[in-house]
């Protein structure tokens, strides 16, 4: 065991959990020099939580007119590496581009709890895995459909790196890549100015990125 870099990834850990209002009630350290070698390691992790039932968010509430804001990602947030590993060369990732593709996960936790203290979130979706297609039709209410507008947020240039190189469509990227926004949050209309005070005061940037619309739980862009 590397007690120095231990040491590191325990620190990454209690900074995670303070950014997320959370308690690190355990955990387990097993040494398997048969199938890790060298400076191999894996981490696993999950949190548990609790909510009223009353006040989950589920997204039954979702109605045409109502806005999506969408919260600011903070680079690729550990999904899509499966393709940004093909595109890049090794000596790559060891400079700029490996410090941008390792830039750590945004936690919205706190953004989150100080929305649902001055408004009504309808829904939110988190923008992992699947990116906007797969991941914001599961919090639409039956008959609607989201609207997203293209060119209202910038775009991270690393995506635009990644699409130029693996020669992929506009639809494709955003199949797989959350494309700069990390979390859309469905609020009604005339909420947009106290959502965006809110998120500011976490110092993480938001923009109106889409409105719902009538439609079949799906994504046009």
């Amino acid at each position: 065991l590397d007690r120095g870099k231990a040491r590191n990834i325990i620190k990454g850990i209690v900074k995670g959990c303070k950014d997320a209002g959370c308690a690190l009630i355990g955990g387990e350290t097993a040494e398997l020099p048969g199938m890790y070698k060298g400076e191999d390691y894996d981490l696993a992790g999950f949190c548990v939580g609790v909510v009223e039932k009353d006040k989950i968010i589920d997204g039954s509430s979702v109605r045409p007119g109502q806005i999506i804001v969408g919260i600011q990602s903070s680079g690729l947030h550990s999904n899509g590496f499966s393709l940004a590993r093909k595109v890049f060369k090794k000596n790559e990732l060891k400079g700029k581009i490996g410090r941008t593709l390792l830039t750590p996960t945004i936690i919205y936790v706190r953004a989150i709890q100080g929305l649902m203290k001055k408004l009504k979130i309808k829904s939110m979706a988190h923008i992992t895995g699947g990116g906007f297609y797969d991941n914001i039709p599961r919090v639409l209410a039956p008959k609607t459909a989201a609207s997203i507008y293209k060119g209202l947020w910038p775009v991270p240039g690393i995506f635009s790196v990644i699409q130029e190189r693996a020669r992929i469509s506009d639809k494709e990227m955003y199949r797989t890549f959350n494309m700069g926004i990390g979390m859309a949050v469905v609020v009604d209309r005339r909420g947009a100015r106290k959502a965006h005070t809110e998120i500011k005061k976490c110092g993480l940037k938001s923009w109106i990125i889409g409105e719902i619309i009538k439609g079949v739980k799906e994504v046009i862009i």
